[in-house]
């Protein structure tokens, strides 16, 4: 090979028409499978010709196809759940009139769940259920071809019984053509139908046809490149922390956390901005529980926050876990808070932590301190960085009061501030209630910067685009700082 010649992995990673590669979401690493030939099932040409209706609904054979009335629909693809059966993953892929995809974009599924056109998006994910929606009233002009597929992730297809796809009115409701697959053996992808333009309008065809090598193969036969990860040594590898998140947004998606997961799409978006897309941390939320807060936990409203907390946290710590902190008078560590416990997660708190009517932020910061440090004693020297490294906590202190002891609290700043944990004060009320945070905003006499502070009038009145801008802005820069400290590895 000449010097500068493309090797055989380079050719594999781009190619001039279709772009950078979906390598980084179909890898090995990132769950795909290197493209292989492809097992195809053979149609039964005499079952094609098939069709009946039953009650409202179309039942297609295999090979056999039928016109739509509509374009806008949404395509659900079914199966019975249970102890070994692999899981199911629903994507599409939006072909031209050479029945290949444009771009990387062409093709969605859980790990890229819109197009850009707005033609096709996953709709959200159920046991035994996934869905795509389709848009095909305004499609983009090259658009030939919406190819309906799937994925089973810790098996073959042999072993997810009673599959089917089913189309529906996405107006309506109203079902219109269903495919039932029941001849999948060895096969890791499958192509189960296609929505399809002829003579101007759009018609449906049940396909059946299975793939053994994967997610990665199906894309590949339409002219996806995949970069086989024993020829392309040069291809991005997908490290642990990406594979976490791939693999947690489709546990949200495959246990129906629909608003959770859109929640984490959204907390993705900031930390991205801010180059934190694949930091981690571990994350606390402490939460003032004094008498004057009563009505906030009572009506939901801190449940709300702290499900956005959560969707900050899947994306950022390093267990999907935030650990939650109830002060007042006293405080301590009230067990975690994640996506099996989350709905109500709060109220259980509020209920059942008994911690005083009154507020003391020092006693939160010591209870935080103890749990992550060992002490929330005094401090005057730097923290050394754990071997192995361990993970920066990020804390998020909510609060609508001023504490009761001053002294005790600006001696917890001061003392973590050689400690690697970041304090994010968020206050309920006016910005003159609040001249104290502002205060140990700009604290002298600590080894590092390790505070900021906001305030808002009313937990409903932020977005969340806003609140996750607020919660994140300034930590990169106490990242950075901490590192340089030796804090932080």
């Amino acid at each position: 090979m000449r010097d500068g010649d493309p090797s055989h992995g380079e050719r594999c990673q781009h190619d001039r028409r279709h772009g950078p590669i979906l390598a980084d979401r179909l890898s090995p690493e990132a769950g795909g499978t290197a493209p292989v030939r492809p097992y195809r099932t053979r149609p039964n040409r005499t079952a094609a010709r098939e069709l009946w209706h039953g009650e409202g609904m179309t039942k297609l054979a295999k090979g056999a196809n039928v016109p739509l009335s509509t374009g806008n629909l949404h395509a659900t693809l079914t199966w019975r759940p249970g102890p070994g059966v692999p899981d199911v993953d629903v994507s599409a892929l939006l072909l031209n009139g050479e029945r290949r995809v444009g771009g990387d974009a062409d093709m969605v599924f859980y790990n890229q769940p819109d197009h850009p056109s707005g033609a096709v998006g996953h709709r959200g994910k159920r046991p035994g259920s996934d869905t795509v929606a389709l848009d095909l009233d305004g499609p983009p002009d090259d658009l030939a071809a919406v190819v309906l597929a799937a994925s089973a992730d810790g098996g073959a297809f042999g072993r997810v019984p009673e599959l089917r796809l089913e189309l529906t009115d996405a107006a309506t409701g109203a079902p219109v053509v269903s495919f039932d697959i029941d001849d999948a053996t060895t096969e890791t992808a499958f192509v189960f139908g296609e929505v399809y333009r002829r003579s101007g309008g759009w018609r449906f065809r049940a396909v059946g046809q299975g793939y053994d090598s994967g997610l990665a193969g199906l894309a590949t036969d339409f002219g996806i490149s995949v970069a086989a990860e024993e020829s392309a040594p040069s291809a991005p590898v997908v490290g642990p922390e990406k594979q976490r998140l791939i693999s947690m947004e489709k546990r949200l998606a495959r246990d129906g956390h629909d608003t959770l997961l859109a929640l984490t799409r959204k907390a993705a978006i900031g930390l991205e901005k801010h180059g934190l897309a694949e930091h981690t941390a571990r994350v606390a939320l402490v939460l003032d529980m004094s008498i004057s807060m009563d009505e906030m936990y009572e009506s939901g409203r801190v449940q709300a926050l702290a499900e956005r907390v959560l969707s900050l946290a899947l994306r950022f710590d390093d267990d999907g876990e935030v650990d939650v902190f109830p002060f007042a008078a006293f405080a301590r560590r009230f067990g975690g808070m994640d996506p099996d416990n989350y709905r109500g997660r709060v109220a259980t708190v509020y209920a059942e932590a008994d911690v005083g009517p009154w507020t003391d932020y020092g006693e939160a910061m010591r209870a935080v301190r103890e749990y992550y440090f060992g002490s929330g004693d005094p401090r005057s020297t730097p923290l050394p960085a754990a071997v192995p490294p361990e993970p920066p906590v990020f804390v998020m202190f909510v609060t609508d009061g001023a504490t009761s002891e001053e002294d005790a609290a600006r001696e917890h700043i001061r003392s973590s501030g050689y400690e690697p944990v970041f304090w994010q004060f968020m206050a309920i009320g006016e910005p003159d209630e609040f001249e104290f945070l502002a205060e140990l905003d700009d604290l002298s006499g600590r080894f590092l910067d390790n505070t900021a502070y906001f305030t808002v009038a009313d937990l409903n009145s932020l977005g969340d685009d806003e609140l996750f801008e607020r919660l994140v802005g300034q930590y990169p820069q106490w990242l950075a700082a901490a590192r340089n400290r030796g804090l932080v590895r």
